[in-house]
């Protein structure tokens, strides 16, 4: 009996990682093995980085929000606590939409909190 050597389906994978490998440089999209070294590590970083957006985003707004508010004469968590008390349901990504793009409508908001 003839050996089977699975041809097809290791052919179907090879091409199916580099595709995925496209872009890399030198032999990280040429050669299997190290483009397929490559797209595990791409593929944890991805998965990673998936997560570490939402802490990096999150910082970036309370930053603009922090910022708009001591040009309002309010500290960030000051600010944040009087949100709280009004029950301004507000977040973090609209807040600092407002600060950045709307200063009057922001400048609005602290007043009317902070009364």
């Amino acid at each position: 009996m003839p050996r089977a050597k699975n041809n097809v389906a290791a052919k179907q994978r090879h091409k199916k990682i580099l595709k995925m490998a496209k872009g890399y440089r030198l032999g990280k999209h040429r050669l299997y093995r190290t483009a397929k070294d490559q797209v595990e590590k791409s593929l944890q970083y991805a998965y990673r980085d998936r997560k570490a957006k939402k802490r990096h985003f999150r910082r970036l707004w309370i930053v603009r929000i922090n910022a708009a508010c001591r040009q309002n004469g309010i500290s960030y968590s000051k600010f944040m606590h009087l949100l709280k008390e009004k029950n301004v349901a507000l977040d973090r990504k609209a807040l600092a939409h407002l600060a950045m793009h709307e200063p009057e409508a922001f400048k609005a908001l602290v007043e009317q909190v902070s009364q």
